[in-house]
């Protein structure tokens, strides 16, 4: 794992967190996130829980993002309601978001310990489905 840290995008975590704080309620809405796309636009989204296994906010996320026609994002954050803070994504997102953006950034960590790393390094030696698509003309 390589371990390379980026510059924290603190205006994305304010807006998942502020999303996180007035869009969360209940047991169906509990955590929020936040992206921004290639061109600088902030996307947010909230998760849809449902006993079934309903979609994580980044999930959520990226169809709100495709629906907005933002294709690529660079950086993504999740934060928890009731001021939980920054969550990392679970092992599905990570895959996920591996899959659909290779170079994305994700922010994590504890309040003093906040960074931003690539999602390779959540994510090691990973399958990454694109590259075992085959081609068709």
């Amino acid at each position: 794992m390589t371990t390379q840290t980026h510059h924290v995008d603190d205006e994305l975590v304010q807006a998942a967190a502020h999303v996180a704080r007035t869009r969360c309620r209940g047991d169906n809405h509990t955590m929020a996130a936040a992206a921004r796309a290639r061109d600088g636009r902030i996307i947010t989204a909230v998760n849809a829980y449902h006993f079934t296994g309903g979609p994580c906010a980044e999930l959520v996320l990226i169809g709100t993002a495709a629906a907005q026609g933002a294709y690529e994002l660079d950086t993504v954050v999740a934060v928890g309601d009731r001021d939980r803070g920054v969550v990392p994504p679970c092992g599905r997102c990570r895959q996920v978001l591996l899959d659909y953006f290779p170079a994305l950034k994700v922010i994590v960590g504890g309040d003093d310990r906040v960074r931003t790393v690539p999602i390779t390094d959540l994510l090691p030696e990973s399958y990454v489905w694109g590259a075992h698509r085959l081609e068709t003309d």
